[in-house]
């Protein structure tokens, strides 16, 4: 597989203004994200944006950018038409998507969404954690995957050594409800998606689903049009910077992953 991992990001935002530029410990945030995604070492990077000053951030951190029309529906579509122009001769057979908006992420789990494609069988790879609070558990903004298949265990994750593989499933549905009924595990999923590039290329043109109109979930659209879509069960769900509060948050995690990034090379 010869990947590529591509961040969109976009100015508007409604609950958190300029979000991608927002300051944590000396760097705007999408240049955490794009840090994060070149540390998993899985191939080349490059931020899908919709402003030149998210565009000059990047490129003063010495990373790769490409700009992309403002007004795009969604991050699956930023995606595809930064590929179309990074990539017009199709040597890159597989796209990671990156929310621009995760600046403590794991590269391992990128690595892990990464690794599904390793099955010929399946179209999209994507992440999930268990759900251990109530507060997630009900809470609409949690998106729930429901799995089966694979190396699931039936009651609960086993915790697995450094060395092991994650336990994966088959996506059977999504949710902002809570799914499936009855006593779980129930898995919070991770917006972080695996794309072969033939799969991304059929996603973007078909129309929203009616499953995907109802719950305002994308990836039920793949699931509608019978796409085989699998999950690789981590440890953590990263922090998604939606608020200030949020912002706030990353900014106390950062100096220490910092930290233990330098110490670790």
């Amino acid at each position: 597989m010869n990947p590529l991992v591509l961040i969109p990001a976009r100015l508007a935002s409604t609950r958190l203004p300029n979000k991608p530029l927002a300051d944590i410990g000396g760097a705007p945030m999408i240049v955490h994200v794009l840090e994060r995604a070149l540390a998993a070492k899985i191939g080349d990077v490059a931020v899908a944006c919709d402003s030149q000053q998210i565009g000059d951030a990047v490129a003063a951190a010495g990373g790769r950018y490409v700009l992309t029309d403002p007004d795009l529906p969604s991050g699956s579509d930023r995606i595809y038409r930064a590929l179309l122009q990074i990539d017009p001769e199709k040597k890159y057979d597989v796209i990671i998507n990156v929310q621009g908006d995760m600046p403590t992420l794991d590269p391992d789990i990128i690595r892990a969404a990464a690794a599904l494609l390793d099955d010929p069988l399946v179209d999209i790879g994507t992440l999930a954690a268990v759900i251990a609070s109530d507060e997630e558990r009900n809470d609409p903004a949690v998106v729930k995957v429901v799995m089966g298949h694979g190396s699931l265990v039936n009651s609960q994750v086993q915790p697995k050594t450094k060395d092991q593989r994650p336990a994966t499933g088959k996506a059977l549905y999504f949710s902002r409800s809570l799914i499936p009924h009855g006593e779980g595990p129930h898995y919070h999923h991770i917006g972080i998606y695996a794309y072969r590039r033939a799969a991304l290329e059929t996603f973007v043109s078909l129309p929203p689903s009616v499953l995907e109109k109802a719950e305002k979930l994308e990836q039920l659209r793949a699931l509608e049009a019978g796409m085989r879509l699998d999950v690789a069960v981590v440890d953590t769900v990263p922090l998604g910077v939606d608020t200030p509060e949020g912002l706030e948050k990353a900014r106390k995690l950062i100096p220490a992953l910092v930290a233990g990034s330098a110490a670790h090379h």
